[in-house]
């Protein structure tokens, strides 16, 4: 009976091409997942008006108005938020007389409604 025992005989070698192509594979699919620079979402211009929403959207994010998803939970961060603030603040005294109507305009405005929210959620 010991002959009808079956045997398992290993190739080492078929574990190796195996695992060669294994890799092949995956370097192939991490090839295809990566863009192409053309593919590549396009950056906007960098401007003024980025520079202020950067800022301001730091700054909410910190307050936690802005939020991944409604499940996330954390606390404000006043400290981080008041730092964003201030160097918007920074930004319009260092600018007063360089910037057009709509770029004072539109720093003023998110920094009054930062002000604002910051002033009622830290209450």
């Amino acid at each position: 009976m010991a002959d009808d025992e079956k045997k398992i005989i290993i190739d080492e070698d078929w574990k190796q091409q195996a695992q060669k192509e294994k890799e092949v594979l995956k370097e192939k699919e991490a090839a295809e997942h990566q863009a192409s620079p053309e593919e590549q979402a396009e950056i906007p211009p960098a401007d003024f008006s980025g520079l202020v929403n950067m800022l301001a959207s730091q700054a909410f994010w910190a307050l936690g108005v802005l939020r991944v998803d409604e499940n996330d939970k954390r606390k404000p961060d006043f400290q981080m938020a008041k730092f964003n603030i201030d160097m918007l603040g920074v930004i319009e005294e260092k600018s007063k007389g360089n910037l057009s109507d709509d770029e004072a305009k539109m720093l003023e405005a998110a920094l009054s409604q930062l002000r604002m929210t910051f002033v009622q959620l830290s209450k």
